[in-house]
């Protein structure tokens, strides 16, 4: 028997199509946008951890009648082989699957209008077009088709086959589908046919010889990752244990990978830091008002799914060293499963020095920092984000996303100007554009029990007790109530965020914390007015602080596709209600501010973001001092070569 944790499995999405199809009729005409296991409560669990009987299985279903553009909401018990609850949200749409997309691209490129646009622009080989589909927000949608499920979409051209379908946009012509119905609704056409002469190639047989024989770049050395006895961490299941941490691994179609129950083992204790780390949504506004991109503004997470969009590992080379993989299960739009082989990567690095101190008397004593990396990969059409928890061995623990892949460009009259984008080719530009990630932290530091404070540093003005202005004193400030816990970053004062346990004493007499250090947040710059806003509050503050509720999972709402205001943060936040030691969830908002570069084309070299939870007060010293150090002949001095001058 698995954990409550452990995600569904083949059989299990299998069983929840049946009992559907069984008590709902979800068959013919139907889509199954998404299933997801209802996790157990931290009663639940702790229950069950003590021994009490297995929570049980449930699955949380979220189903589309094509015919009625209706969608209905349920709860599937497995345990008990039937439905629990199941029925109609009026007013929404259900996420995009992945069949959709695949379907919209057949249809766009069978359609006589659409042939006949691009037969104007001199493309007649349809087997190197390629139709992009994107969501629809609610308020650039069509007023007259705004009761239907709607797609738009977007036209490439590739060069030749295998050549990088993203290199040539076809400029000005848009559609706009059905999807419930696969019906062309309309195909707008500006009459553009700039088709300047771009190199938008990235794999090495399809660049042009005159560039790669430019190139003086000598090959590098083979550089070996090797543990001969195996990596230190061990993975039972979806546990991982790894120098005094433990946690399970979760997987789902919208969040991706998910981190449950981590603890740090302190002396005899297995202390909680965290009970659940996610990412939650992630808004992609782009910045251009102009006719190819003014209604892209993507919620990956809400109208997509990042679990949907997860690579397989084996695919390249992501991961250096003695890697154990984690396979994903997810299910079509029919609920058939089907397996992500090698989705989650688990790992270990070398990352330099932990700590260091050269004594005139004592010699050195360094100690080598080894950090434990889980990752995952996923393909937003044209964009990669590659997502990163590392854990520490001195209990830090930081996030990194790197954002890759390629740009969206658009194709330029000569002499037209393009404000909005930075030229990367011949008359072409990428537009601006920022990536806003929310992670979701329900932190449980020593408990579930935890207050927020917002800390500050402030310089004291010159006076008699500080004569020479070298005071410097940190400010801390319980945040008691959701008003008080919407927070912007403020790098003058290195503000930052602890969330602390005040029901137990460390061994200095103070309280036991993690604290949220802010990096890679950046600001909306957008109207209140504006749609993005209307429809994703969160991005209007770095920091959102709640009190926990099972049903707050999504901070723009649970259906983002086609909404027009936010249902999430925006909403529950106006209760105003107590966060004042309870079990409270961060959502932390940070990301990416792309002004596109001409060294982003055409193909993005890695743009990296983190942050980071570092404990304060945790521990009573340096919880690294037990750390061995490296063995003489694990620092490969035999290879080294002295340097003569």
């Amino acid at each position: 028997m698995g954990y409550p944790l452990d995600p569904l499995s083949a059989d299990e999405f299998t069983a929840v199509a049946a009992i559907l199809r069984r008590e709902q009729g979800v068959g013919e005409g139907w889509r199954i946008a998404s299933v997801e296991l209802v996790e157990p409560t931290k009663t639940e669990l702790s229950a069950f951890d003590s021994g009490g009987p297995s929570p049980a299985r449930r699955a949380a279903v979220i189903c589309l009648n094509r015919s009625e553009n209706a969608i209905y909401k349920g709860v599937v018990s497995l345990s008990d082989d039937g439905v629990e609850t199941f029925g109609h949200v009026p007013g929404v749409q259900a996420n995009f699957t992945v069949d959709e997309f695949v379907e919209c691209d057949e249809v766009l490129r069978n359609h006589p209008e659409v042939i006949a646009a691009l037969a104007r622009r001199g493309i007649t080989d349809m087997d190197n077009v390629f139709m992009d589909t994107w969501t629809y927000g609610g308020a650039v949608a069509p007023p007259e088709y705004r009761d239907r499920r709607l797609g738009w979409s977007d036209t490439w051209y590739k060069r030749a086959p295998g050549a990088n379908p993203y290199a040539h946009p076809v400029s000005g012509l848009h559609c706009v589908i059905d999807l419930n119905s696969m019906e062309v609704l309309r195909v707008e056409d500006d009459g553009t046919a700039e088709k300047p002469d771009v190199m938008g190639e990235y794999v090495p047989h399809h660049i042009p010889d005159r560039i790669r024989s430019a190139s003086r770049r000598e090959p590098l050395k083979p550089l070996h990752v090797t543990q001969p006895d195996g990596p230190s961490f061990t993975l039972d299941g979806n546990l991982v244990t790894w120098q005094n941490w433990s946690l399970r691994v979760g997987f789902n179609h919208r969040e991706g990978m998910t981190l449950h129950t981590v603890r740090y083992r302190d002396g005899d204790t297995d202390r909680s830091v965290a009970h659940r780390m996610s990412f939650a949504e992630m808004v992609v506004p782009y910045r251009d008002p102009s006719v190819d991109h003014y209604r892209r503004t993507a919620f990956d997470i809400g109208e997509w799914g990042l679990g949907f969009m997860t690579t397989s590992l084996e695919l390249g080379c992501d991961c250096l060293g003695e890697i154990r993989y984690l396979d994903a299960v997810l299910h079509d739009s029919t609920g058939e499963p089907y397996t992500i082989t090698n989705a989650v990567c688990i790992h270990e690095e070398d990352n330099a020095v932990l700590w260091k101190h050269v004594d005139h008397d004592a010699g050195a004593e360094v100690r080598r920092m080894r950090r434990l990396t889980l990752s995952f990969h996923v393909t937003v059409a044209n964009y990669e984000y590659l997502a990163y928890w590392r854990f520490y061995q001195d209990g830090n623990i930081e996030c990194e996303v790197r954002a890759t892949g390629i740009m969206v460009t658009t194709p330029l009259a000569p002499g037209q100007p393009h404000p909005n984008g930075t030229l990367v080719d011949e008359r072409t530009y990428a537009p601006f554009h920022q990536h806003f990630l929310i992670a979701r932290l329900d932190l449980d530091v020593d408990g579930s029990d935890n207050t927020v404070y917002m800390t500050e540093s402030y310089a004291e003005p010159i006076g008699p007790d500080n004569p020479y202005g070298l005071s410097l004193v940190v400010r801390n400030q319980a945040l008691t109530t959701e008003a008080e816990g919407r927070q912007d970053v403020n790098f003058a004062t290195q503000r930052a965020w602890k969330v602390v346990n005040t029901n137990v004493v460390n061994g200095l007499g103070t309280h036991p914390s993690y604290k949220l250090v802010p990096t890679g947040a950046i600001p909306p710059m957008l109207d209140p007015a504006s749609p993005v806003l209307q429809r994703a509050n969160v991005i209007a503050h770095t920091l959102w602080v709640t009190p926990n509720h099972a049903d707050e999972r999504w901070p723009a709402g649970e259906f983002v596709n086609q909404s027009t205001v936010d249902t999430g943060l925006g909403e529950w936040t106006k209760a105003n209600r107590s966060i004042e030691n309870t079990d409270v969830v961060l959502w932390y908002v940070f990301g990416i501010h792309h002004i596109t570069r001409p060294e982003d084309w055409p193909v993005m070299p890695v743009d990296v973001v983190s942050f980071w939870l570092k404990p304060y007060g945790f521990f009573d010293r340096n919880p690294a001092l037990d750390v061995t150090a490296t063995p003489p002949e694990g620092c490969a001095h035999t290879g080294a070569k002295a340097a003569h001058h």
